[in-house]
């Protein structure tokens, strides 16, 4: 695909014990990676709802990132199970929507990983360019007539 100057917006679920810690060190540590995220911070990856996902695409964003502690080392001792239940279900119900799985991803990234998170936005970033702007599905498509039964 030529570079029309695209750039992806991203909205990255972060866990507040774990990913978002890792997110820090990344930048502490001044390792670049691309500015394409907006971090909201989370208690646990198992506390995001599949309607934050929903929003985000709604308010404009390409992409969905969620990070999580890796199993075994929640906080909340089964916090990233839930997430990663909620992760594959959601992912069903978007590709029902038309969504492109690439489009939501799910990361286990521990504290000490800030080049992890650097390596995953990353790529991320470089895969969302690949695919585009995300356009919703619309009802009716331009010059498409839609019967409305009454």
């Amino acid at each position: 695909m030529p570079d029309n100057g695209f750039e992806p917006k991203i909205v990255a679920f972060f866990c507040n014990w774990c990913t978002y810690l890792a997110a820090d060190l990344a930048g502490t540590s001044r390792l670049k990676h691309a500015p394409n995220t907006r971090v909201i911070r989370v208690m646990c990856s198992g506390r995001v709802d599949p309607q934050f996902v929903l929003d985000a695409f709604a308010h404009g964003a390409d992409g969905v990132l969620i990070g999580g502690c890796h199993p075994g080392d929640c906080h909340y001792q089964e916090g990233n199970y839930k997430a990663l239940r909620r992760f594959h279900l959601l992912r069903r119900y978007l590709a029902d929507m038309g969504i492109e799985p690439e489009r939501v991803r799910l990361e286990w990234i521990s504290a000490s990983e800030g080049d992890k998170v650097r390596a995953v936005v990353d790529d991320m970033v470089a895969k969302l360019r690949e695919l585009g702007p995300f356009r919703p599905a619309t009802a009716e498509e331009p010059g498409e007539k839609v019967e409305v039964a009454s």
